[in-house]
């Protein structure tokens, strides 16, 4: 085999720990000159250039970025990959806005074609965006899981996927039944789980769309299959937990619902999570479960704010999601703006150094694939994003303002959008270049 091994130059910034247990100071390391090595597609060496260029081999070629900052490839812990085609749609609450505009558009990925033809936009956006992990909604429909698990396996990108599984409250066209749930979703992660950099989730779609038996058959697949996720919604809209306490009446609330079906669990990623109690944030905490923090769909559609605090003061493994498309971008760097003034909202702002974390290491630890993603460790996945400090004449500007990485950080993820994304990388290899 044919040893791969480059090396690149840059200013270096990535997250170690979460600012919330160690302090700012302490959760990150930035090299101003820094290098990173690559070899077989995993971070072999990092830190500063002036200490490692000396113990390069003679081979090695050096990419040198001027005016650049290279982090961890973004992690989103949420988005709906059938949802592409009607980002940005007006307005409504949530549950109207499902009936308006999702259902029919996710009606198109029963044909393969289409599916094929939306999963190579969506993963291009992904790329385009810095993003090189993310946890992914697709529609009822095997076709669109496939589709988007081929996409993947061709970029080798980390990718985690399932089909969703809706027996009831939904269009006909778009329902599936407790048992070809069950069925379909065995026979994906049969394909799929583990192949490469691929993953499988279990994915009902909430609780409301699944009966008592499709959600007990979800906790059967996850028992039956150790290492897959449990990906789903929860206490996103005031409205819905009312609708969830009307179909379950003898649990205590939405969380329990899951908790009663065994779908808890260190690999459940749980989307939104607005409105929970302590209780429920301690269950999360107890049982590893993590919450997909996605602040533009839920100001978009008005469902509320994230309480960041809490979870923190429970230590829920939280990460951040764009909920495309109830979200309005594919973009982690806008993302962590609207997530910053969430938390202005809230009188709690969001530090630049922990706005770095959610996008990285933190999505990665609510994945449980800290191991392998999230930081520039020695021995991780080399996926990794160039960032341009000159992407716009005014982001330009304003950074030769800047007198702290802080500061510098702070302006990428206030004025950051996909045109700051210089470079992508997956397993070492260029998957996107501006």
């Amino acid at each position: 085999m044919t040893v791969t091994r480059k090396a690149y130059r840059a200013a270096i910034l990535h997250s170690i720990a979460d600012p919330a247990e160690v302090g700012v100071q302490a959760s990150h390391e930035y090299f101003e000159d820094g290098l990173l090595v690559i070899e077989q597609g995993r971070i072999s060496a990092v830190g500063h250039a002036s200490a490692l260029l000396p113990t390069l081999a003679a081979d090695i070629e050096v990419v040198h970025y001027q005016d650049a900052l290279i982090t961890p490839g973004f992690i989103d812990t949420h988005i709906h990959f059938p949802q592409t085609g009607m980002i940005g749609s007006y307005g409504e609450q949530l549950l109207d806005w499902l009936n308006t505009y999702t259902f029919p558009c996710e009606r198109q990925f029963a044909d393969k074609a289409h599916a094929d033809q939306v999963a190579k936009l969506f993963i291009d956006e992904l790329l385009r965006n810095g993003t090189t992990t993310a946890l992914v909604f697709g529609s009822v429909h095997p076709e669109s899981v496939n589709a988007l698990f081929e996409q993947a396996e061709r970029l080798d990108l980390r990718l985690i996927a399932g089909k969703v599984m809706m027996d009831r409250n939904a269009p006909d066209y778009l329902t599936d039944s407790a048992e070809s749930g069950y069925q379909d979703s065995k026979a994906l992660i049969q394909r799929w789980h583990g192949k490469g950099r691929l993953h499988y989730a279990v994915t009902p779609r909430f609780a409301p769309t699944s009966t008592p038996e499709q959600l007990a058959a979800a906790g059967r697949l996850l028992k039956e299959h150790p290492g897959v996720y449990l990906h789903t919604h929860l206490s996103e809209n005031l409205k819905e937990i009312d609708w969830v306490k009307q179909l379950f009446p003898e649990r205590s609330g939405y969380l329990d619902v899951y908790d009663h079906f065994e779908l808890l669990g260190e690999r459940s990623v749980f989307a939104h999570g607005v409105h929970l109690c302590d209780e429920e944030c301690q269950r999360l905490a107890e049982t590893g479960s993590a919450v997909a923090f996605c602040p533009t769909s839920n100001l978009f559609l008005g469902s509320g704010l994230f309480n960041l605090p809490q979870a923190e003061r429970f230590k829920v493994n939280v990460g951040l999601g764009t909920d495309v498309g109830a979200g309005t971008s594919f973009s982690l760097l806008n993302t962590l703006n609207e997530a910053y003034k969430v938390m202005q909202l809230q009188g709690a702002p969001l530090h630049p150094f922990k706005s770095l974390y959610l996008a990285t290491l933190g999505g990665a630890r609510a994945l449980h694939l800290d191991d392998r993603i999230g930081s520039l460790r020695v021995g991780n996945d080399a996926d990794f994003v160039v960032l341009d400090y000159k992407a716009t004449p005014l982001l330009d500007y304003r950074l030769q303002q800047s007198t702290s990485i802080e500061e510098t950080l702070f302006v990428l993820t206030t004025l950051g959008d996909d045109r700051t994304v210089r470079e992508t990388f997956a397993a070492g290899r260029s998957v996107h270049r501006r």
